[in-house]
Order: C-alpha cells, then sequence, then structure tokens
C-alpha cells in the first residue's frame, strides 16, 4: 500500500535467520517505527543474486547487467526508500559474502548508470566477534560514498559486539551508537523532505553521468535549470 511516510529500508547481508544482525535490524525497526518513519528489510539470503559472470564488458556497457536474477527488484526498492541501512556480519576478516556479492553485483551491473542512490541517507551496522568490524565499516563507508549518498555523523559506528555463542544485543556502546545513527538519519530525511516540499528542488544536484565517460571540465558546463536556480538562491 502506497505510504506517504519515510521508508528506511534495511539489507540484511548475512546468511544465518535470527543471528545477530537480523536482531540489529529488529532493534532498528522498533527505533524507525517510534519516529513515525516506514521500516522495510530486504534479506539477501532469501534472493537469488547471482555473482558477477566472466563476460567481462561491465567497464565498457551502457545498459544494466543482463543476468536475470532478483537484483533489478532490489534495486527499485532501493529507489524508493529515503534512507538505506547495509547491515552485515564479519566473516573471515571481511564482509560476509553475500553483502559482497550483492554491493559488487547492484553497483557495477545496475547502480553505476544513473547513481539513483544519490542524496539518499546512508548508514552502516556490522556485526562482529571481536575483529575487522572497523575494516569492514570502512569499505561499505566507500560504497555509499561512491553512490553519492549522505551519511550522516553519529560520533562513533554502529559496530556491534558479541562473543558469546548465542546471538544477542550486549553491546551497549554499539547499541548507543546504532540509537544516535538511526535517530540522525531519520532527522535527515526529514530535512530533505522538508526542503523539497519547499523549494520544489532536490537538496544538491544531481550529476547521473557515469564517472568513467569522458566529460568536459567543470566550470565549462553550462548550468542546469536546478542547478541555476540554487546558484540564485545562494547569491
Amino acid at each position: 500500500m502506497p505510504t506517504n511516510r519515510p521508508i528506511i529500508l534495511g539489507i540484511c547481508g548475512s546468511e544465518r535467520a535470527g543471528g545477530n544482525t537480523d536482531l540489529a535490524l529488529e532493534y532498528t525497526r522498533t527505533l524507525v517505527e517510534q519516529r513515525g518513519a516506514e521500516f522495510r528489510v530486504i534479506h539477501l539470503r532469501e534472493h537469488r543474486i547471482s555473482p558477477c559472470s566472466p563476460c567481462g564488458d561491465c567497464n565498457y556497457r551502457t545498459e544494466p547487467c543482463g543476468l536475470r536474477d532478483d537484483m533489478p527488484a532490489v534495486v527499485e526498492q532501493m529507489r524508493q526508500a529515503d534512507g538505506i541501512i547495509y547491515a552485515v556480519p564479519v566473516h573471515g576478516f571481511g564482509p560476509a559474502h553475500l553483502m559482497q556479492v550483492f554491493i559488487e553485483r547492484a553497483g557495477v551491473g545496475y547502480l553505476r548508470f544513473q547513481r539513483p542512490l544519490a542524496n539518499k541517507v546512508g548508514g552502516i551496522v556490522i556485526t562482529s566477534r571481536r575483529y575487522s568490524d572497523s575494516a569492514v565499516h570502512s569499505q561499505l563507508v566507500d560504497n555509499l560514498l561512491l553512490n553519492r549518498m549522505i551519511l550522516v555523523g553519529s560520533g562513533f559506528p554502529a559496530l556491534l559486539r558479541n562473543t558469546a555463542p548465542q546471538p544477542a544485543l550486549t553491546d551497549r556502546e554499539g547499541l548507543d551508537a546504532l540509537d544516535r545513527m538511526v535517530h540522525r538519519m531519520v532527522d535527515m530525511v526529514g530535512l530533505l523532505r522538508h526542503h523539497a516540499q519547499e523549494t520544489g528542488l532536490p537538496p544538491l544536484p544531481v550529476d547521473d553521468r557515469n564517472e568513467r565517460t569522458s566529460r568536459p571540465a567543470r566550470n565549462s558546463v553550462p548550468a542546469t535549470e536546478d542547478e541555476g536556480a540554487v546558484a540564485q538562491s545562494l547569491a
């Protein structure tokens, strides 16, 4: 059913149902819904997402990947969201393979052509036992920035550690960081929506060109109507 409420989408890269990452996203759901926004979750384990094939034409093609799987439907849900949270456990000193396959396939096969995630608010939650969570967090930060998303500063990153054999949310400091991140994401979504309603303009110019293509120097490109209006409003 269509909704006018802000939508925060959690993308879960854990293979384990009911594990620490699932618990973190359910905790996130509570925070988001308390703010009056809608929270949706995509569990990558429930979708058929093919690893990139050896075709080798990703850097030259001009249209989305032709492999048939669930990737287009997942990308469409990302388009509809106001904010997106990547949630993933650390496996083998890196992100769990479902998330790694997803970010490779989504980025090279779909998102690079129009950058549909530009100006959406991004967040990251990492679950781990005790190691490499900061490194995995940094990798996903780079991915969100590549897609021209907006990351809100929220103090410490949302790194949730659990050394017990059973899934549990026992990392108080990590949960505090998650609280701040989620509230600031919802606040930023509200600010961006208010700006759009008041001005009819995007909050930032959306440059949808593939950065691998040749282009003239920035100062030689005529301003678009939206960019001109923004510049005039700042004059």
